[in-house]
């Protein structure tokens, strides 16, 4: 695997990439927006991490460009402690974000965690139609009344694991579950970041918002409608 490190700070960018090689991964790394973007289009890239401080063009314009035309797993690299930073990153499609100071080990659990989720799609179901509504596992596309989706890989998973219990109720824990990510801060206000993400493409290709449904006091459903 491959993995585009775009961080500014010379010595963090290097441990982290000696780290990442260590455990057998190759990294390529650049230090600015525009060569992100550059290497990302250039080069087979199959993860980015991705810090938001950086010259030429933000993290956030970058990620912008990326999803734009590409799904490729993003997990950012912050110095900023305000939740809404985090919360504006995971709303342009970022999988994960992680809060410097932050250890090495950490990140490749972090990785690792977003990059299972891809490794084992074909351990489940080939496809899941409900209505309109329909995923294709081995693809990993969403589409509704044909149309595709613009969903990131935890969104996807999420949709995933909604579709497989139609009208039952999830909390936000158990939400959690479907992407087999534990440690994330402020992870209540994230899932709700995330459904708001699904419901918004939903509706983008026609749609109605209510097919995943608020339970006060509890979490969500997907509701079939009658």
């Amino acid at each position: 695997m491959t993995i585009l490190i775009v961080e500014d700070e010379e010595g963090l960018n290097r441990i982290i990439s000696d780290y990442l090689v260590s455990i057998g991964w190759q990294t390529i790394s650049v230090q600015n927006g525009p060569d992100a973007l550059e290497l990302f289009y250039e080069r087979n890239v199959d993860f980015v991490l991705l810090d938001i401080m950086i010259p030429g063009l933000d993290g956030l314009d970058v990620i912008r460009r990326i999803r734009a035309k590409s799904h490729t797993p993003v997990i950012f690299i912050t110095a900023m402690a305000e939740e809404s930073d985090k919360l504006i990153g995971l709303e342009l499609g970022a999988d994960d974000y992680i809060t410097k100071p932050f250890s090495l080990k950490e990140l490749a659990a972090r990785i690792r965690s977003v990059m299972r989720r891809v490794d084992t799609e074909e351990h489940k179901q080939n496809s899941l139609k409900i209505l309109n509504l329909e995923l294709d596992t081995r693809c990993r596309r969403a589409s509704f009344s044909g149309r595709a989706l613009d969903l990131t890989t935890v969104q996807f998973d999420i949709l995933y694991g909604f579709m497989r219990q139609p009208g039952r109720v999830f909390s936000r824990a158990e939400i959690m579950d479907f992407f087999q990510v534990h440690a994330w801060e402020a992870y209540e206000r994230t899932i709700d970041v995330h459904i708001k993400n699904i419901r918004k493409s939903i509706v983008a290709v026609g749609g109605q918002p209510g097919f995943i449904q608020t339970v006060r006091g509890i979490g969500y459903r997907l509701e079939i409608p009658r």
